[in-house]
Parts: C-alpha cells; sequence; structure tokens
C-alpha cells in the first residue's frame, strides 16, 4: 500500500529522493539541509516488472511534491546492488534480475523535466553521512552499514571513490576467513559471510543445542536483543561478530588510514555490544598506522538514511557548493 507522510513547506528548490531496496522503494522531498519534507513508500514488488515499479514511483513523488508544496530542481537515486552512476543503468540485481539494463535516470527525467543522479545505495548513505551527518568536515570518510549484508562507500578527499569503469567497490565480500562459508560472491569467508546479522543466526543454528527455546524466527537484531538480556548463546554468537567486526575494520583503518569510519545498519543498533571489542582489535592489529587518529562513528541520519542519501547523490552531483550545513 502506498503511503506518504509530509510536513508542509512553500519552499521551492528542493530535491526529490528515491530510494530502491529490494522489499520497498521509498520517495521523499529533501531540503538543502537534508530534512525531509515528504515521505512516502510502496512495495518494491518485482516480479510485477520495472515499469510498474516506475509508475508508483512516479505517483508517489508527484503526491509528495503535492502535499509538500515543493517544486523539486531535481531527482537523487540510490538503488541496493551494481548500478551504473554516469549511464544511469540497473546492473545485475539479485532482488529484482529482470530489471537489468532499465534506466530509471532516463525514465525520471523524461517525466519530471529535471536532471536526475543514481549511484549504489551504500554510497549514497556514505554521500549523506559526510555531507549532512556523522562524516561532516571529514575528507577522508569510510561508510558501513552492517545488516542483512555489509555494504560500504569510501570518501577520499571529499570526493565518492569509484573502481575501473565507476564500479563500487564491494568491501563486504574482501576475505578475513579462507575456512569460513562459501559466500555468493565466489570466495569463501569473505566479510559479510561473517559478521553481517545472519551470520549470527547462523551460528546459533550451528552451533546451539537443539532444545534451544529462541531458535525460531531467530533475526541478527532478535540475537543482540537476547545477548543483552544474558542469553549464553546469544553471547556466544555476539562476542563471534565483535571479533570478524572488528577484522573487518581492522582491515579499512590499515588500508585507508581514514578520518573517520561511519557504522550503521540494523546491526549497529546495537552497536555497544559490539564497540568496546571491535576498538580492542583495531588498537592490536593497526599498529603499522596512526589509528588512534581514526574516528569510529556511529551513523546519525537514522532509519531514513539511504532516502536522505539519495537526495544527497543529487547535491553531490549537480550542486556541490549547496547542501551544506552552516
Amino acid at each position: 500500500m502506498e503511503r506518504v507522510k509530509s510536513n508542509r513547506s512553500t519552499g521551492r528548490g528542493m530535491v526529490g529522493a528515491v530510494d530502491i531496496g529490494g522489499t520497498k522503494i521509498a520517495v521523499g522531498i529533501i531540503d538543502s539541509l537534508g530534512r525531509i519534507l515528504a515521505r512516502g513508500e510502496c512495495p518494491t514488488l518485482p516480479g510485477q516488472g520495472y515499469p510498474s515499479a516506475l509508475l508508483r514511483t512516479e505517483r508517489l513523488l508527484r503526491r509528495a511534491m503535492e502535499e509538500s508544496g515543493a517544486r523539486i530542481s531535481g531527482i537523487g537515486v540510490g538503488s541496493t546492488g551494481p548500478v551504473d552512476p554516469f549511464s544511469g543503468e540497473i546492473g545485475e540485481v539479485n532482488f529484482f534480475p529482470a530489471w537489468r539494463g532499465e534506466n530509471p535516470v532516463r525514465d525520471l527525467e523524461n517525466r519530471f523535466q529535471v536532471p536526475v543522479a543514481l549511484e549504489n545505495d551504500a554510497d549514497a548513505a556514505a554521500l549523506a553521512e559526510a555531507g549532512w551527518g556523522a562524516g561532516q568536515n571529514k575528507t577522508r570518510l569510510v561508510y558501513v552499514t552492517v545488516g542483512t549484508g555489509i555494504g560500504s562507500g569510501i570518501i577520499l578527499d571529499g570526493e565518492l571513490y569509484r573502481g575501473v569503469d565507476g564500479a563500487h567497490p564491494e568491501i563486504g565480500h574482501h576475505g578475513i576467513d579462507p575456512s569460513g562459508p562459501l559466500c555468493v560472491c565466489g570466495l569463501r569467508g569473505c566479510w559479510e559471510s561473517l559478521a553481517a546479522g545472519p551470520a549470527m543466526v547462523g551460528f546459533i543454528a550451528d552451533q546451539a543445542p537443539p532444545g534451544y527455546l529462541h531458535r525460531a524466527r531467530l533475526t541478527g537484531e532478535r540475537v543482540c536483543e537476547l545477548a543483552i538480556a544474558g542469553d549464553e548463546w546469544a553471547r556466544r554468537a555476539v562476542e563471534r561478530e565483535t571479533y570478524y567486526l572488528g577484522l573487518g575494520l581492522a582491515n579499512l583503518v590499515t588500508l585507508f588510514a581514514p578520518d573517520a569510519i561511519v557504522l550503521g545498519g540494523s546491526v549497529m543498533k546495537s552497536a555497544d555490544l559490539f564497540l568496546e571489542g571491535i576498538r580492542k582489535i583495531i588498537r592490536e592489529s593497526c599498529r603499522l598506522v596512526p589509528f588512534a587518529r581514526t574516528e569510529l562513528r556511529l551513523a546519525s541520519l537514522g532509519e531514513h538514511t539511504n532516502l536522505i542519501g539519495a537526495a544527497r547523490v543529487w547535491y553531490h552531483r549537480f550542486a556541490p557548493d549547496r547542501g551544506k550545513r552552516g
């Protein structure tokens, strides 16, 4: 069911934002300080095809514009999976493989007659935290989101880092333990397979006795809740999670020596369970770089980080001197 929430504004020159996820599409009207003036969402429903999703997105955006009273200068889009930020095309996305080659940049430009910019959703979130959130005034920033997977975005010298052909680096799939589980990326023991939320669930499924009371409908977030409540198996899963999260983050500190690493995602809602152990691993593992100068921060933009990030994509691409606090 489509929903729109809004705070009416008389302002003009706002930016439309579209966050395309595997289960839902969120839209918003965002001002130049990263504030959400209107927001709506609908299910992605990938099986109904790309044209259907595009139509629902257009309707939500127009409704948000009407209810907020905003006139948009452009639209920023963040999408899960590999996307081409220059051509505007969607790549091979696991959640909607039939959408490969579709072009939301071209299609939204045609419908709204404004410039549109597209990035991977983790890159979009990195831009948001760098511009409007916990990474402000940090020219070297790594954003890491830990949830059902591990995503990341890298800001170097104030610019989004891109690989060859503009590729988005998949830091969540660098190798941590070659004896670990096989991942869909083709690597055994990659960071995501060992330290994303499902890894905690998998550990309990494999290690806890058959009579373990909390086995049914277990999620990463639930494991954290149980650990806080003192459950022994959840506590062991959190210790293992801390170890592998710490190893991956220590690698990032050694590789990039950034000003800050900003941590987001559903697992980081329980960051107090992990941060002390992560910092200990970094201290013990990163002695060849000034690790103490790298700040470990929690994402500050809340549950709508990706949506705000989509707007930040547009500001970063088309209006680099706008969309700054202060």
